[in-house]
This record gives structure tokens, C-alpha cells and sequence, in this order.
């Protein structure tokens, strides 16, 4: 099977399949993206404009249904970040592409004037059909409508409301195993991206396909059981079975660093209502369509994410993670599990990235636009989005604009981008990966916090988190879970033997980190096209000054490792 670049231009509804240039062939995911936007986007044009390209590309590993490894990266230069940007999830989209010889998709051109498409993928090529009778409805709903048109076996990646309107913390929703849209590149504002292409769906469909050739399957094979046998083994990957993401919740409680009322605090009192024992109790208790330890991708051996049914054990929302329950829990003062699942549906259905809402909400609340700790006053806010007000369009825009806007200072963003659920202050490497990543505030760049430090000192999080950084780009550039890498760290032979077994290229066992420090560079040098300084890598001012409780700690890591860290000195 011949990998191919599949380029497509919705103004004028053409595509053509093109070849690969050699530059590109050793990168996919999130390291392809930043090749792709660096060789062909001019780095300060108009994120929203028709120079800018959205970008679908599988990790290197996809499509062989090795656990927790056929992730989808999306990506494009960002209009939340004015940087660039690489959104990954889970699901069934990455899979299928992989299957019809994808090596990545573009969306390239000018912008539609009028009308709204549903681009359809198939071994045959590609096609538009009208999308017009999709505009207006939730993910949910127009996810079902696909699927009763176009079969149940496709993968989709479509918008919601949220990306009609080009709200800039606007996602793109994935099918998981299920065929629900719950796997989500949320963050970077890709599905405001995909709006102003008039584009609400692509369908892949994978009929017909095969998986990626192997130049050696035996060598590939044993470097997948090694991987799969030590991912089984490890303790970790029993925890997130039973408990999933919101296993986090207590554990960042701990550390002091679980953003509470507006990141004013790193404890919430009613963390025993919202903790991932709480959750899983909950799940366990009511039956039904709750699950404890679902996977959101075929092949999935540590299945961390669940399905939260309400009393009557229908379901409220799947998946329930821990950076929900921090965002629009107690970032909200909100200690009720069944109210947070319904603000997590509500965000899903407008295709909006939950961490943004939340923390947007939470300036909301700052502003008196609605109470701490009031469920009722945040509904009424996504409804806002959802009828397209001015207030409610400056919301989906997410925390920074809504800062702005609402003249509120403290606001927990870098690079135009919220923080997750872990306070800078408190857990100080995952603050530096905040601050210097390419990509903006996420934990997914470099999380810290199961290092075995003082996570409260300064002096040592520097390399920690350049350590992270580079780990992590690799494994987006491979198209891994996070959580695959606990088996990768005691199997690090089988990154190396899939690669090998795969494509013949002969890597060492230190293709991981050779991968992510090739994309860190290649991420760092769109930016600094784009016009960035060592003053947008920073935590904003304010977490420097003001003590975060309990431990009452600023963010006080020093700017001359910030910069070292980020490649500026």
C-alpha cells in the first residue's frame, strides 16, 4: 500500500491524491504537522484565513490496533495561540485513514463563500455531498444522522455549533469504539478551523482497506507483545482501568494543586464528592449503561476512560475525565458529579474544549456573570454559546478573549490557551511545560506530576520538564496515548522494533526522544516565524505573585530557565 497525501480544497469541492515528499516520511502526528505547517503555511497569516491548512495526520504506529496507539493528531497554525497547534485523540478516525493508505489529509484553499459541505473518504477517493441540513444541530445529533446515512461501520471527525460560529476553543469530535462523538481534538481551536471551511463532517470509510504493510512482521510483532505484555503488568494501567483520568482528582488535591473557584485555591472542600472514587462508586452503584473501564479505541488494553449513567442508568456522558471534573468542577465550586456530566454533555454537544469552557466560565464568575458553585448559572451560560449571543460567542472563544472582554486579570492561560487542571504554583514542572511548550498550556506536552520530586522547588524542574517534552512529542509524533507509556518506559526495545518491523529504517532505542526533539524544533521555529518571544513563554504574571493555598507558593521558576528550556538561550 502506497502512502499518500490526500489534498483537498472545499471552495472549489476538489481532491487529489499526491506523493509524499521524502522530507516528510519519517514523521506523522503531531511531528508531520509541524513539517507540513512550517514548509507550506506562511507563518503570520490569518489562523481563519485561506492560508492556513488543517492538517489529519496519523501517528507512525496507527493502524496495526496496537493498544492505545491509533491516535488522530489534528492540527493547523492555531487561532487561539497564533502558534502552532497539534490536537490529538482517540477513536476510530486514525484507524480507518490508516487504512486507505492516509498519510495525512489537508484542507488547503480558499474559503467557501456559501453553502456547507460533508467530505466523504473512501478507498475510491474523495467526495462532497451537501451538509447544509446538518448546520444548527449538536454533535450528538448530527453524528446519529451520518451514521444512519452513511453506515455504521465509518469514522467521523465533525464540528459542532461551537465550530459553525468559528468559536476559537471550538474541537473536532471523533467516534469512539461505540460510535459516539466523545473523542475530541479539543484544544488549539481546530473546529473554528474547519468552520470557516463550511465543512461540518469528514466521513472516512474504511471498506475495502488493509492495514500498513510490514517490511519484517515477526520483528514488529515481538516489539508489540513485549509493549503490550509490560502495559498489562504495570500497576499504573490497573489504577486508570478501575478508575480512569479522575483518579487524578485526589491526587492533585494532595499536591495543593487542584484548580478551585478561579484557580483561588489548590483544595476544594467537597473533593470527596467529585474524586474518581466517588465517580467509580457512582458508576458501580447505579448500572445500567455505566461503565467503570471503557476504551475509547479498539484494541485498547487499559480501557481508562467510562461511561457516567445518571440514577435511572441512562447515560449522562462518556467519557467523565479528571480535566472536566477540575475545569467545570471545583474551578466552578461545583462538588456535584451528576451536574458536571451534564455541563461536560452540553460542551461536547457545542463541540467546545471542556478545559477552555470551564476555565472561561470560571472568569465568568469572577465578573458576577454567574455564582460560584451554581450549576444552574453555568447552563445558562453554554446556552448562551449555543444561541450564538454576543456574550455567548465571546465565552466560546475561551478564557483569554473572555478575560479581555470582562476586564477580569486573573486568567489562567499561556499562549492564549487555558491551563488544565494542575496549578503551576503547586506542581512547578508541569508549570514550566506550560510555559515553554510550543503549543501552549497543556498538560499533555510534559505532565510532572508523578515525578519523584519537591514539586513545590524551583531548581529542579526545568530538565524535568524538557525530559517530559520531549518524551511526549515523540509519542504524538508515533500517534501513542499517553498512557502507553508506561509500558514503553519498561519496554523502550519496542518502540524500536515496531519502527524497524514496520518500515525497515533501522532506528536505535533512542528514536523516541530523536522523534520529539525533532518536532520541539521544528514546533519552536513555526512560532518564532510567527513572531514569538521569550516573553510568550511565561506563566502569567499574576501566578507569580499571588500565593496559591494551601502550600501558599507563586510560580517562581527562574526566566533564565524558562528560556533554556525553551531554546532561546
Amino acid at each position: 500500500m502506497d502512502e499518500r497525501l490526500w489534498r483537498v480544497d472545499v471552495a472549489r469541492r476538489e481532491a487529489h491524491r499526491a506523493p509524499v515528499p521524502e522530507s516528510w516520511h519519517r514523521l506523522g502526528g503531531r511531528g508531520l504537522i509541524a513539517r507540513i505547517l512550517l514548509d507550506e503555511v506562511p507563518a503570520t497569516c490569518d489562523p481563519l484565513g485561506p492560508h492556513n491548512k488543517l492538517i489529519w495526520a496519523p501517528g507512525l504506529i496507527v493502524g496495526h490496533m496496537v493498544s492505545s496507539c491509533d491516535r488522530i493528531s489534528v492540527g493547523a497554525k492555531s487561532p487561539l495561540t497564533g502558534g502552532v497547534k497539534e490536537s490529538n485523540a482517540g477513536g476510530t478516525t486514525g484507524l480507518q485513514m490508516v487504512s486507505l493508505g492516509i498519510k495525512a489529509l489537508l484542507l488547503e484553499g480558499d474559503l467557501p463563500a456559501e453553502g456547507w459541505s460533508v467530505l466523504i473518504v473512501t478507498r475510491d477517493g474523495l467526495r462532497f455531498e451537501s451538509g447544509d441540513d446538518l448546520i444548527g444541530l449538536g454533535a450528538y445529533a448530527a453524528a446519529e444522522r451520518l451514521r444512519g446515512r452513511y453506515g455504521d461501520k465509518v469514522a467521523l471527525s465533525l464540528i459542532g455549533p461551537a465550530g459553525e460560529m468559528a468559536l476559537t476553543a471550538a474541537g473536532i469530535l471523533n467516534l469512539d469504539k461505540d460510535r459516539v462523538p466523545s473523542r475530541i481534538n479539543a484544544r488549539g481551536g481546530m473546529g473554528a478551523v474547519m468552520g470557516v471551511r463550511r465543512l461540518k463532517a469528514i466521513v472516512v470509510d474504511g471498506a475495502g482497506g488493509e492495514k500498513p504493510p510490514l517490511t519484517d512482521a515477526a520483528l514488529f510483532k515481538a516489539g508489540q507483545k513485549l509493549y503490550t505484555q509490560e502495559v498489562l503488568a504495570h500497576p499504573q494501567s490497573a489504577i486508570y482501568r478501575d478508575y480512569g483520568t479522575a483518579g487524578l482528582a485526589m491526587m492533585t488535591y494532595g499536591f495543593g494543586a487542584l484548580p478551585t473557584r478561579g484557580f483561588s485555591s489548590g483544595n476544594f472542600e467537597g473533593i470527596d464528592r467529585i474524586s474518581g472514587e466517588a465517580l467509580r462508586d457512582r458508576i458501580l452503584a447505579r448500572g445500567g449503561e455505566g461503565d467503570t473501564s471503557h476504551a475509547c479505541m479498539p484494541g485498547c488494553v487499559i480501557r481508562s476512560s467510562n461511561c457516567f449513567a445518571a440514577v435511572d442508568g441512562k447515560m449522562i456522558v462518556s467519557p467523565l475525565e479528571y480535566e472536566t471534573i477540575g475545569l467545570v468542577g471545583s474551578n466552578l465550586g461545583i462538588d456535584d458529579l451528576d451536574e458536571i456530566g451534564r455541563l461536560n454533555w452540553e460542551i461536547n454537544d457545542l463541540g467546545l474544549d471542556s478545559i477552555d469552557t470551564g476555565a472561561a466560565l470560571g472568569v465568568a464568575a469572577q465578573a458576577g456573570l454567574m455564582a460560584f458553585g451554581d450549576p444552574a448559572g453555568a447552563h445558562a451560560l453554554l446556552d448562551e454559546i449555543r444561541r450564538g449571543t454576543p456574550l455567548g460567542r465571546v465565552l466560546g472563544c475561551g478564557a483569554a478573549v473572555t478575560g479581555k472582554v470582562l476586564g477580569i486579570r486573573r486568567v489562567p492561560v499561556v499562549k492564549g490557551q487555558a491551563m488544565p487542571a494542575y496549578d503551576p504554583r503547586a506542581i512547578k514542572g508541569t508549570g514550566v511545560t506550560y510555559a515553554t511548550s510550543p503549543q501552549g498550556a497543556d498538560h499533555t506536552c510534559g505532565l510532572t506530576i508523578r515525578a519523584k520530586v519537591d514539586h513545590l522547588d524551583p531548581k529542579v524542574q526545568a530538565d524535568l520538564s524538557r525530559t517530559a517534552q520531549i518524551n511526549m512529542a515523540g509519542y504524538d509524533t508515533l500517534g501513542a496515548c499517553i498512557f502507553g507509556g508506561f509500558g514503553f518506559a519498561k519496554a523502550p526495545g519496542a518502540i524500536r522494533d515496531m519502527i524497524n518491523g514496520r518500515y525497515g529504517w533501522g532506528v536505535g532505542e533512542d528514536f523516541l526522544q530523536v522523534l520529539g526533539f525533532e518536532t520541539l524544533k521544528l514546533e519552536q521555529a513555526f512560532n518564532r516565524a510567527a513572531g514569538f518571544t521569550p516573553s510568550d513563554d511565561r506563566i502569567p504574571e499574576w501566578m507569580t505573585q499571588e500565593p496559591l493555598p494551601p502550600h501558599n507558593s507563586v510560580f517562581d521558576v527562574s526566566e533564565a530557565d524558562l528560556d533554556r528550556v525553551a531554546g532561546w538561550s
